[in-house]
């Protein structure tokens, strides 16, 4: 009788998504605090430099489910970034989203030739960020 009232106390298990996480490479600390603030709100683990080369350390070391990378760093470019997450094995199914004021049809064109599979132009609606990252998320999933 003792063990069926301890079988009443324990809690269900319950499935448990795991939690999707996303990397920040963008050197304005405004936009990385801003993003880090409205993504981890939404419910991801978010983790962010401003430099390029940790970036990509940090993509290696535990890869993200999401990139979000800004072009114009300070210790190399956007477009290099991509080109390497897209030849490492570990990180070239991670979906990256540049977000950049530079919008011309040349640079979109080098983002995607460098491996980058979205551009978003800042300024940009936040809410329209979101269901961006939502969808490349499950897009990647779904492979």
């Amino acid at each position: 009788m003792t063990s069926d009232l301890f079988a009443e106390l324990e809690p269900a298990q319950e499935s448990v998504e795991p939690v999707q996480s996303i990397l920040i490479i963008e050197d304005d600390a405004g936009q990385r605090e801003a993003l880090t603030y409205r993504l981890t709100k939404q419910g991801y683990e978010v983790r962010s430099t401003g430099a390029g080369r940790e970036g990509l350390s940090m993509a290696r070391q535990d890869p993200p489910h999401l990139v979000l990378l800004d072009l114009r760093l300070p210790d190399m470019e956007g477009f290099s970034i991509g080109e390497e997450l897209a030849d490492d094995p570990a990180t070239s199914t991670v979906p990256v989203i540049v977000l950049s004021a530079m919008e011309r049809p040349d640079i979109i064109r080098r983002t995607r030739a460098a491996g980058c599979q979205y551009f978003v132009r800042k300024p940009y609606d936040p809410n329209a960020l979101l269901v961006l990252i939502r969808s490349a998320i499950e897009e990647t999933s779904a492979w």
